[in-house]
């Protein structure tokens, strides 16, 4: 390779990097800190301590530049709704109290006050805080956080760039506050929050930033020409002020489009863009609007949400075809590697040969510096390091474990008819209500129930030999005999088992399934103090033996009351995991299915006559651009289809979403074919419900009453409320009355208070029925 300016001055940098630390340190302090156990001094030493070994960490491996302020103790879009001074009236009297307990109120909510809604980071599973704004919002900059995290670098001698999420993205990602029409749009806040910005951009400057990042993810997304008018008018203000550091736009997770020439002619230094396949389209485009003369290009050539091993001769390979079109052209990952888990030499349970094929955090970071040095020196630089990523690559194309011929011909062999229940919903409904004998406004659960420190314990104990299986398994059979007894009690209709067994809605299928590899430090922030360890999908997937019959039919046992079997569906499996990048997500969808197709069937033909399967995700991995929608969701749809279209007329399929915005995926929904779908409803005050309505969705629909998010119980007449709320828009006959979603991160003393509350709602729009 030829060393062009450009390239000599390439240095390594990344956006972000994960919070918890090694053994989920944080997360541990938060909840000691919630629980009273934890001083907000001794929390506020933990974070720095962990800020502090990420920043030395990154330093240490080679990169040049960190990122400050993507430490969070929550979310960093509630940390931006700090920062402009965006608090909502009710949480102001407990921020004026106590910053940190009024920053988790927003976060958790208390008995008293209602938290902000949650819902998806775009197309990831994280979770994210959204902003609540109206005409009357009064922003204030309060830059206390960014500069004390950019101080704290600065003192340990590193090079440091604050990251912030971007003015557009902000208003973008908020919706009106409760009280606010509807129809309000926060980018005509704009112009009020961009001085904000530029007070925050100078406190910045002077802590000593030389650079700061703003982060426009939403420019992925397909925007509208005054949207498009606003993100030119936002960077044309920003990029005039003087009193500022050099500014770093980023955005990612998908092909910028019209929004390019916007950012690549704004009066900015620099420009942060995803040139994975993901945002593919990224790399001709930037070409056309003739680079980036002058500019530094930070170019995200290592993908920050899978976790397989770059490919370094392919990335090197874009990187020197960008040297032309940039000033600088610096390397980094595709986005944060907040996605990612720590560290893949932890897994001391996956064979090495094929950790070897794994890329978390710890060595994206790396892959990023090689790849900086490549770029920088030469490839004879790096021949060492690109020799061995050549064999990681072949072993993985080559090994046993990623082909299974019969898996292979059954899928080939799925026809349309695989596909369709037997008989249409009209049909369907008579059949299940004759043999369920269900009262109008059925009660039920979204699935878990919560876990106890004894199930946890017992787990632990199974895994290091205290307890042997049949140990274990009695303590299990006694949860489930809790559960059902409690649910018995408390009058509701439809019963689960708990869920007591199960490590994780993902995790304990993948466990049973040939072709999924489980880790044991794999963890992900999904949402504040939520951890989840997403499963590596690695070969094709096949259903060795039944997964879920026997504790099913055991907790059916103990009740005369209808018991769901619960699975979770195809796309789930697949978005809450980490997918093989080697043949396309269509095909591994259908492989799940027709694994989960197995279990059905054996539910059913054990006697099961619910069957829920559940698909929060659907929502999520939508495509961000419009234009790609419809092969997605053809395929989801139809995998969901192929898993729930064996059973006969009587057999009742359920499906649950949450925390997601589902207006534009409900023909989506409508075409998934389930009897009843339960949703997410509590926080967005029943929104879903109209938007059902709106659609003219004909099946049953259950959303929900009780926001299980937060730690607050509902009353009964709270729950009642959004009840007739919800009957405003779903006639009685189909709705149905439950949680949010799961009940696993709750205690038993709440579940059992909010689920009484929850079936006495019920039996009071019974009554006035």
């Amino acid at each position: 390779m030829t060393t062009k300016p450009a390239a000599a001055a390439a240095r390594a940098t990344v956006y972000g990097y994960p919070r918890q630390g090694r053994n989920r340190e944080l997360k541990k302090a938060i909840e000691g800190y919630w629980k009273g156990r934890v001083t907000s001094d001794a929390l506020e030493a933990t974070a720095a301590g962990l800020r502090g070994a990420n920043w030395q960490q990154l330093a240490e491996a080679g990169v040049h530049e960190v990122p400050t302020g993507d430490f969070s103790y929550y979310d960093h879009v509630l940390d931006t709704t700090v920062m402009v001074g965006a608090i909502p009236e009710r949480h102001r009297a407990a921020v004026g109290t106590d910053a940190l307990d009024g920053y988790f109120a927003m976060a958790r909510g208390t008995q008293d006050v209602a938290p902000l809604e949650m819902t998806k980071w775009f197309d990831t599973n994280y979770h994210y805080l959204v902003p609540e704004l109206g005409p009357d919002t009064v922003f204030a900059a309060d830059s206390s956080k960014q500069v004390a995290e950019l101080k704290e670098a600065l003192a340990l001698g590193l090079s440091a760039r604050p990251v912030l999420v971007g003015p557009v993205t902000y208003l973008l990602l908020a919706k009106p506050a409760p009280g606010v029409a509807a129809d309000f749009d926060p980018l005509t806040l704009l112009d009020r929050l961009l001085p904000v910005y530029a007070e925050v951009l100078a406190d910045l400057r002077a802590a000593g930033a030389e650079w700061a990042q703003l982060d426009e993810p939403a420019l992925a997304q397909d925007r509208t020409p005054a949207e498009l008018d606003a993100t030119e008018r936002a960077y044309r203000y920003l990029g005039a002020l003087t009193d500022r550091p050099k500014l770093l736009v980023a955005s990612y997770f998908d092909r910028l489009g019209d929004a390019l020439p916007v950012l690549a002619k704004a009066p900015v230094e620099g420009l942060a863009v995803d040139f994975t396949e993901a945002a593919a389209g990224n790399l001709d485009a930037l070409a056309a609007v003739g680079g980036l003369p002058g500019k530094r290009l930070v170019a995200g050539v290592v993908n920050g949400r899978n976790i397989w091993v770059n490919d370094l001769e392919k990335s090197l390979a874009v990187l020197g075809t960008l040297l032309g079109l940039a000033d600088r052209v610096d390397v980094a990952a595709s986005c944060s590697l907040l996605h990612v888990p720590l560290d893949a030499t932890a897994e001391r349970d996956i064979a090495p040969q094929i950790v070897r094929w794994l890329a978390f955090a710890r060595q994206k970071t790396d892959e990023i510096v090689t790849l900086a040095n490549g770029l920088a020196r030469g490839t004879g630089a790096i021949a060492a390091e690109l020799s061995a990523n050549r064999a990681h690559l072949a072993s993985r194309a080559g090994s046993p474990i990623t082909v299974d011929p019969a898996v292979r011909a059954r899928t080939a062999a799925v026809t349309e008819a695989d596909t369709r229940r037997s008989q249409p919903y009209a049909e369907r409904t008579a059949a299940q209500r004759a043999h369920l004998g269900l009262p109008l406004l059925p009660t039920t659960t979204i699935g878990s129930f919560p876990q106890t420190t004894e199930v946890r314990t017992a787990r632990s104990d199974l895994r290091a030999g205290l307890i042997d299986t049949a140990g274990y398994e009695e303590r299990i059979k006694g949860e489930i005999r809790e559960v059902i007894s409690f649910q018995e009690k408390a009058g509701l209709d439809v019963l689960v088992h708990g869920e007591a067994e199960r490590n994780d809605m993902v995790q304990y299928f993948a466990e049973q399934l040939t072709g999924y590899l489980a880790t044991q430090h794999g963890w992900v922030q999904s949402y504040g103090t939520r951890y989840v360890r997403p499963p590596i999908l690695a070969g094709d997937i096949s259903r060795p033996a039944p997964m879920t019959v026997r504790w099913t039919t055991y907790a059916q046992s103990l009740t005369d009351r209808p018991v769901k079997g619960m699975l979770t569906g195809p796309v789930t499996m697949l978005a809450w995991s980490f997918v093989r990048d080697d043949q396309p997500l269509a095909d591994t969808a259908r492989q799940v299915a027709l694994a989960l197709r197995d279990e059905v069937n054996d539910l059913e033909a054990a006697g099961t006559s619910v069957i829920q399967v559940d698909e929060p995700a659907l929502r999520e991995t939508l495509p961000l651009r419009t234009a790609d929608r419809p092969v997605y969701l053809g395929w989801a749809t139809e995998a969901f289809r192929l898993t729930t279209g064996g059973v006969r007329p009587a057999t009742q399929i359920h499906t649950h979403m949450c925390y997601a915005e589902f207006g534009d995926i409900v023909e989506a929904i409508d075409d998934l074919d389930a009897d009843v779908i339960s949703l997410e409803a509590a926080r967005s005050h029943m929104q879903v419900a109209r938007e059902l309505a709106a659609h003219g969705y004909p099946r049953e629909a259950g959303p929900g009453v009780y926001d299980i998010h937060s730690p607050r119980v509902p009353s009964a007449e709270e729950a009642t409320a959004l009840l007739r709320t919800g009957l405003e828009a779903l006639p009685a006959e189909r709705l149905w009355v439950n949680p949010d979603c799961g009940l696993k991160t709750r205690g038993w003393p709440e579940t059992r208070a909010s689920l009484e509350n929850l079936v006495a709602a019920a039996r009071t729009i019974r009554g006035e029925l």
